[in-house]
């Protein structure tokens, strides 16, 4: 087993764990036959925690974070959220995917409140929380704004308020920053920070960006190469609030090193 896969960081013992993989597995049927996407995963992610997975194309990222949705059935193995199983999507959850998938006939707010709609929520405490989500992400002005009069960044902060607005405890995010351009990209990293800080929600954040992924989390965790295996999972010891300044520091600079070397190695990633 190489050295860099040997590392795996436990993350805060004094949080509660709020998901727990307990050897989840994946695979595919095709005409050839059974195609592994997962090798058996065993982690754990605490509440209030923000943990980012990276790994190459392919390598099962999405799969993990439908499978924590409840959006895809595990073929092996199991996940609790909170001591409970997870046998199809939960209320607990809120999802922001790469595409914001607002409906163009509707208003930024008629957006958001989608979701109350859907549960069958309730309407005023529902629109009271969307105006606040609205006002705490800058959007406040824009709400009677369609999503084509919105820019990249926030049409995807208008999706990101639609995930929040029916109050879940976990935030899952596939790549929901990676069709924007380097420098919003980097403006909607601080901006989600800020939000996470505020809303104090446990986030899996799927990510192809090392940057970013060290940025925003507690922990990283690195997959393998398909079929998708847990190569490394490392603490990131950086202060909050983080500054983009940091980026260019040498303990980020270390880190990311570190992370990019599972990478590069030589043939497939170690499992």
């Amino acid at each position: 087993m190489s050295a860099l896969a040997t590392r795996v960081a436990a993350g805060d013992p004094t949080r509660p764990t709020l998901i727990r993989m307990l050897g989840v597995a994946k695979s595919y049927r095709s005409a050839e036959g059974e195609v592994e996407s997962l090798k058996p995963l065993e982690f754990d992610i605490h509440e209030g925690e923000f943990l980012s997975v990276v790994g190459p194309s392919g390598c099962g990222k999405s799969t993990l974070l439908k499978l924590v949705g409840g959006l895809l059935p595990a073929t092996r193995g199991s996940i609790e959220i909170a001591g409970k199983r997870v046998d199809g999507p939960a209320a607990s959850i809120g999802i922001v995917f790469q595409s914001h998938v607002l409906l163009p006939w509707r208003t930024v707010l008629e957006n958001i409140m989608l979701q109350i709609q859907v549960r069958k929520l309730p309407h005023e405490r529902g629109l009271e929380h969307a105006r606040a989500l609205v006002e705490m992400v800058g959007l406040k002005g824009f709400e009677n704004k369609y999503p084509w009069q919105l820019s990249g960044g926030m049409q995807q902060r208008a999706s990101i308020c639609r995930a929040l607005v029916h109050d879940p405890a976990i935030l899952l995010m596939d790549e929901p920053f990676g069709a924007l351009d380097a420098m919003t990209r980097e403006k909607m990293n601080l901006e989600l920070q800020r939000i996470w800080s505020a809303a104090r929600k446990t986030v899996l954040l799927i990510t192809h960006s090392i940057p970013e992924s060290i940025f925003l989390s507690d922990r990283v965790l690195v997959m393998s190469e398909r079929p998708g295996s847990i190569a490394a999972i490392y603490d990131v010891p950086l202060p909050r609030p983080r500054t983009l300044g940091m980026m260019g520091g040498a303990e980020f600079g270390a880190l990311a090193q570190t992370i990019r070397a599972h990478f590069y190695a030589q043939g497939s990633l170690d499992a």
